[in-house]
């Protein structure tokens, strides 16, 4: 016969204390003395005591879960390394303190209703949202559900820079392109295009004006999709509208790869007849032919400060000290820097 799962009491009878004290302990509860916490701790781990999570739930009123949801479909998620760095963090950061990360992508239309009917059915305790665009009905979801949220990449949606209680994590995209286009004119470079991403996101458009502001207001671009084959596509078009340019700012390194493509079935060399600079420097840029210089931003560390928010707005995880005095730093946007990172493309 299977043995029976060790019970609450029988963790209160082997740490001496009682059933309601191993409750507070295994719940996260407050007031509990440091050694009554050591000695339940210690039973829990002599017995192999699992909590029931459909009880603890009543308890706690949470879940266990976060919802993260991602604006964009499947091919994209899994195929761009962007993706996988924002989810490694966040995922480690919500796994340090137990939490379930529960993953929604937006394949077609019809997928707005069912994250939006999962967001208001109680299933999760908070939700992290990115790769928004201007017209996502996500972020209005997610204030219908009343659940707390936190925002990857500066909010475009009306209303948004009204909203106090708003949180966000980003880097900072416009100082980022005027490093790129900046470190492009050093090395002589005069007629340098621009490769976007989609400009009805915050992150895209924000790269675009940090190369206009570098050139003055000038410049030439064509739209991408943070894709390979958009980037391909773009500076195919730009070939044909500017064959004299001398250097690319890719708004993405997988734009930038597309780019590198394109130019060499041109018979262009890189970095000899045109400079290329991409954005994120993600793992790959380093072995591109030929290295690709690029910006840098901490993508991996941009999810887990926003799964680290999302816990503070919980309530799950202390506030940390905000100056010498203690006093808890408050919850506000995170815009992280932007860092050039210089190899042969240029």
């Amino acid at each position: 016969m299977a043995e029976s799962r060790p019970t609450l009491e029988a963790v209160a009878a082997h740490a001496g204390v009682s059933r309601a004290t191993v409750s507070r302990v295994v719940n996260g509860g407050a007031g509990v003395r440091a050694a009554l916490r050591d000695r339940v701790e210690q039973a829990v781990a002599d017995l192999g005591y699992i909590p029931n999570s459909a009880a603890r739930s009543l308890v706690t009123r949470r879940t266990g879960a976060v919802a993260v949801v991602v604006a964009e479909p499947e091919r994209r998620v899994f195929a761009d390394p962007f993706f996988a760095q924002q989810l490694r963090g966040i995922s480690r950061e919500l796994a340090a303190h137990d939490i379930q990360l529960v993953l929604l992508l937006v394949e077609r239309k019809a997928d707005y209703g069912r994250i939006g009917r999962y967001l208001a059915g109680g299933h999760a305790d908070g939700t992290l949202m990115f790769s928004l665009h201007h017209d996502d009905p996500l972020p209005a979801m997610a204030a219908e559900s009343g659940l707390p949220a936190v925002f990857g990449g500066r909010p475009g949606w009306p209303g948004a820079e009204r909203d106090p209680d708003l949180l966000y994590v980003d880097t900072d995209n416009r100082d980022g392109a005027r490093q790129a286009v900046r470190h492009l004119l050093d090395r002589g470079r005069r007629r340098i295009v621009a490769v976007t991403g989609p400009l009805d996101q915050t992150s895209a458009a924000d790269r675009l004006e940090g190369y206009r502001d570098a050139l003055g207001g000038a410049g030439e671009a064509a739209p991408g999709d943070f894709t390979a084959e958009g980037g391909e596509r773009a500076m195919a078009e730009l070939l044909e509208r500017r064959p004299d340019l001398d250097a690319v700012f890719a708004g993405s390194d997988l734009m930038a790869t597309g780019v590198l493509r394109a130019l060499r079935a041109r018979g262009l060399r890189v970095p000899q007849d045109v400079a290329v600079v991409g954005y994120d420097d993600m793992e790959g840029a380093a072995w591109s032919d030929p290295p690709l210089t690029t910006v840098r931003q901490e993508v991996e560390e941009m999810g887990r400060v926003m799964a680290a928010l999302l816990l503070r707005r919980l309530g799950v995880t202390a506030p940390e000290a905000g100056d010498g005095g203690g006093r808890a730093a408050p919850l506000a946007p995170v815009i992280t820097a932007a860092r050039l990172v210089v190899r042969a493309s240029t």
